[in-house]
């Protein structure tokens, strides 16, 4: 069963999943002199992406890799890419590298096809995922036409084009079978309405996509929460 760590603040929160993180990265990098870790987008992690900023790591041997996107250029008001660069790679972390999602001279299909060959075949040190109100993550939304591909663990793609009623851009995301290459999942997201819905989908109700995340034994998985 995925941990449960409970604060009382999100300030709180969010600091302890940077440390997470940052020791997770950190031991990669001790191993492989070389991590990389799958970060999303959204409003929640802003503040941990912050604090993670600031630790002192071999951020150069750092590849952040983006668990989901949009479908717009880099400097667009709703990029993912946009936003990490602005919260994360700041600090100590502006010699991470970051790999970009949208190219202009490439459709969304012929970007995931292409996204394979940039991965790496040790994995992931850890991913870092929200969840919306619907139970979704990264991009897999429950009215996705392709989420049964995407939440397959016999889809062994690592992106996938996503189109949703609840965005107006085309989207990529990565498949369940991306984040478990990853040797932790940390959840972060806050509220009680997102809380219960998370105790929905732990309990099996596989109307919500994240359910799958929270029922496979291959990886572990935390959530830390705050109201």
């Amino acid at each position: 069963m995925p941990g449960v760590i409970k604060f009382e603040s999100r300030d709180a929160a969010s600091t302890g999943a940077a440390a997470r993180i940052a020791g997770l990265v950190d031991a990669e990098i001790q191993r492989e002199n070389a991590a990389s870790v799958v970060v999303g987008g959204g409003t929640s992690p802003a503040k941990c992406f912050g604090i993670l900023s600031a630790y002192d790591l071999a951020w150069e041997k750092v590849q952040v890799v983006l668990s989901d996107e949009r479908w717009v250029p880099n400097d667009h008001a709703d990029s993912n890419e946009r936003l990490i660069r602005e919260t994360l790679l700041v600090n100590n972390a502006t010699s991470a590298n970051v790999l970009p999602i949208y190219q202009s001279d490439l459709s969304v299909d012929e970007r995931c096809d292409s996204l394979q060959s940039h991965l790496p075949q040790s994995g992931f040190a850890c991913s870092m995922a929200g969840m919306g109100a619907d139970g979704h993550f990264a991009s897999l939304f429950p009215d996705a036409d392709n989420l049964e591909a995407g939440l397959s663990l016999g889809n062994l793609r690592f992106y996938m084009p996503v189109r949703t009623d609840a965005s107006p851009h085309p989207r990529i995301s990565m498949t369940l079978h991306a984040f478990l290459q990853s040797k932790e999942v940390l959840l972060l997201f806050f509220g009680e309405e997102k809380l219960r819905v998370f105790e929905k989908a732990q309990a099996g109700d596989q109307f919500y996509p994240i359910a799958a995340l929270l029922k496979q034994q291959e990886t572990t998985v935390t959530l830390y929460w705050a109201p």
